[in-house]
């Protein structure tokens, strides 16, 4: 019976074109519940582009998105986040001027049923509050819990941001380069952290670091001028000719040392 149940997220024959160039050619995806995928390609190939279709910032030119089976291609991002599906971007999302823990209530608050009117004071929404310690705890900044999110390092705020993007409970995450500026050790204890707060969620991550790629992915779809050229778990992906030829063979070329 599970192979009957729809794909947490699908793309079919997706185009975006802006003025003649077009930038996604027909792109196919298929991602099932649970899901950890890795977006990868050439600087250009279209990977953001592809995020902001899938998230709503913008409207396909063609083709179909679905999320849970229903169709949000043309829908606003804020119907889109409603509906299940929650987006980090490449540079950090948050309330400078708040601490960690308003953030995350913040994050919070349109999920419980809070909307925009606030009768009652924040201090008294104990749901909230109670959620918003939880997810504290979770990205494992609960020692920071009063500290102003511009006071944090660049690793912690990129942690908060995690924590704001799965604070309305969204099942289908998109995050996007997480890693980007990060040294190696704290890369590794942030994949770690991925892995953890996405148990049970779908994800979508777009990546340059083949470290992250590898170390986070159950699939890897890469993207080469605007068509997923092949979507398969990590081993194959790497072995497959056109994918070594479009993007793994060039990068491995890039990092040789000179005169090899």
């Amino acid at each position: 019976m599970a192979d009957h149940a729809p794909f947490a997220l699908e793309l079919r024959d997706l185009r975006k074109s802006f003025g003649k160039t077009e930038i996604i050619r027909g792109a196919d995806l298929a991602v099932r519940p649970g899901e950890r995928v890795a977006i990868i390609g050439p600087n250009g190939a279209g990977k953001s582009t592809l995020f902001n279709l899938i998230s709503g910032r913008f409207a396909p030119t063609s083709g179909q998105v679905l999320l849970n089976g229903q169709r949000i291609d043309g829908k606003k991002p804020f119907e889109i986040n409603r509906l299940g599906l929650s987006r980090s971007f490449q540079i950090t999302n948050i309330f400078p001027k708040l601490s960690v823990f308003e953030n995350l209530r913040c994050g919070v608050l349109w999920s419980l049923g809070y909307k925009y009117t606030f009768l009652r004071l924040l201090a008294g929404l104990h749901d909230a509050n109670a959620r918003a310690q939880q997810l504290m705890e979770q990205i494992h900044l609960d020692k920071k819990r009063d500290v102003l999110a511009v006071n944090l390092t660049y690793a912690e705020q990129r942690a908060l941001e995690i924590g704001i993007t799965i604070a309305g409970g969204a099942n289908v995450i998109l995050l996007d380069e997480p890693t980007a500026g990060m040294s190696r050790s704290e890369t590794t204890r942030f994949i770690q952290l991925i892995k953890q707060v996405t148990e049970g969620r779908t994800l979508l991550t777009v990546e340059h670091d083949m470290g992250v790629v590898f170390g986070l992915a159950d699939k890897i779809a890469v993207v080469v001028y605007g068509e997923v050229i092949a979507f398969d778990n990590p081993e194959k992906v790497r072995a497959n000719p056109r994918v070594q030829e479009a993007y793994l063979g060039s990068a491995v070329a890039d990092e040789q040392p000179e005169g090899h």
